[in-house]
């Protein structure tokens, strides 16, 4: 939680559209275009300059999925995310799920507060 009462995870190169909308894929069984082209996939909602930082929203159903996860479906998801073509295979599963559970975490306190969940982007 930050100073300001915010609740926050931080991560490096993470796309919030392609890589969070193969999450919700893996997660959801749902279809990957269907998910980026929902209007909170990836809408700017604010930012500093044309160069960042910005602030872009992330999507409804996967805050839910990840909220709703048990552990042992986030482990299985985990691997596979890595998999995928915008990690280039690279990455340590162990170490992805732990974040998947920080980041499932943060989502079922962002609903108890009736919040949603946002990604600021630093370049």
């Amino acid at each position: 939680m930050s100073d300001s009462g915010v609740l926050v995870l931080g991560t490096k190169g993470v796309d919030p559209v392609v890589q969070m909308g193969t999450l919700e894929a893996l997660l959801t069984g749902e279809q990957y275009d269907v998910i980026v082209s929902r209007p909170r996939s990836g809408h700017h909602v604010a930012e500093r300059s044309q160069d960042g930082p910005w602030v872009v929203t992330l999507t409804d159903e996967l805050q839910a999925a990840l909220a709703a996860a048990p552990r042992d479906q986030i482990f299985a998801v985990a691997a596979p995310w890595l998999e995928t073509e915008e990690f280039r295979g690279q990455g340590d599963p162990q170490i992805a799920a732990e974040f998947l559970l920080e980041l499932a975490d943060l989502a079922r306190q962002a609903g108890r507060r009736a919040e949603r969940l946002y990604c600021w982007i630093c370049l």
